[in-house]
């Protein structure tokens, strides 16, 4: 259910504080996609907090509201999740049958899982190419997700009338979305980093394909946070002087501090992650380029100071950039507006029911 085309299906990214809503129409022999319709609708912040749905009856409502507006008919999703109750490993394993794999996968799972396995979904694909331990073996990617997490997402896609025909994770969605706008150059190592507003997913690419995966707890929220804190102003008002409104008479000199300060730690954590991945790798190469999306890229200033702080190109990475539009189904300006948030429900809007 992780992985993996027929029926069309829409592509709904749940976030923290925002719904959003992609479909896309498959243009066949390799010409790409044609965008039929989009939405977004903003979600209230005690709805969903830290990926836990906490009002159900408020994000079903939200979902029918942004089908209702947009005029969206088609009732298949795909959906997809992050954060704590996602884990993703890439494994090495002996060579064997399919059938082999599917009776030892959950022993071998239990050494990688920090969750009871009874608690989980579990999924996996036997990776392409060479082992990266040696002949005789295969990688295979391993994939987990908490059950409570799944059920609360397709019962309020249920509320709303919908069906979840395919549950996706973000990092997949988000390499999707790459794949369907941009080339990948053979040896070229690129780095995906969707910043939301509790998470903030990791995708690194290599030569077109994903060779690692990993979620921080930390976006835009933090920046509302601390706004709010240093500026003794109210959670409203801290979260419009961060998309750059007026508020309050607040002169943007003394937020452009605050927000340098969680654009440090933010890169701190990013560190960290690609420290990891270069340790772990056995790929030499070095990192070439990062991509930036989510609500919170747009930061003031957070693409020079990761580009300072890796010494390579940072840039924003546009979903609907190959995308083809069309005016009468969806606005230039409403693409516009969601171009730096979509990548997520793109990329989901590319998967079809009955993909693997």
């Amino acid at each position: 259910m992780f992985f993996g085309r027929n029926k069309s299906l829409v592509g709904l990214d749940i976030g923290d504080s925002s719904i959003k809503a992609v479909e896309l129409k498959d243009l066949g022999r390799g010409r790409g996609w044609k965008l039929v319709t989009a939405g977004v609708e903003p979600l209230s912040a005690e709805a969903i907090v830290d990926g836990a749905i906490m009002d159900s009856g408020l994000v079903s409502d939200t979902i029918q509201r942004l089908f209702r507006n947009h005029r969206i008919r088609t009732t298949q999703v795909a959906t997809a999740l992050s954060g704590h109750s996602v884990i993703i490993k890439r494994i090495s394993m002996p060579m064997m049958s399919a059938d082999e794999l599917a009776e030892s996968i959950q022993w071998e799972a239990e050494q990688y899982i920090p969750f009871a396995i009874e608690d989980v979904n579990l999924d996996w694909q036997v990776l392409d190419g060479p082992s990266l331990t040696g002949e005789g073996n295969m990688d295979v990617l391993l994939v987990a997700v908490k059950k409570e997490r799944i059920n609360d997402y397709v019962s309020v896609i249920s509320q709303a009338g919908l069906t979840a025909a395919v549950v996706d994770i973000d990092a997949f969605a988000l390499q999707n979305a790459f794949e369907a706008n941009y080339e990948a150059e053979a040896a070229q190592t690129v780095a995906l980093i969707d910043i939301g507003a509790a998470v903030t997913t990791i995708t690194i690419m290599r030569g077109g394909t994903s060779v690692f995966w990993r979620d921080i707890s930390m976006g835009g929220n933090q920046v509302t946070d601390a706004i709010q804190k240093e500026l003794n102003l109210s959670a409203e008002q801290s979260e419009r002087i961060k998309k750059g409104d007026d508020a309050a008479g607040v002169p943007m000199d003394s937020v452009i501090p605050v927000i340098a300060s969680v654009s440090n730690d933010l890169g701190s954590e990013i560190q960290k992650t690609l420290d990891f991945y270069k340790a772990t790798s056995s790929s030499d190469e070095p990192l070439e380029r990062i991509f930036l999306t989510g609500g919170a890229a747009q930061l003031v200033n957070l693409r020079d100071t990761l580009a300072e702080r890796f010494h390579i190109p940072v840039e924003l990475m546009d979903p609907f950039r190959k995308i083809e539009s069309s005016r009468r189904a969806t606005p230039d300006d409403l693409v516009s507006r969601m171009s730096a948030t979509a990548a997520v429900a793109v990329g989901l809007a590319t998967r079809r029911a009955g993909d693997r």
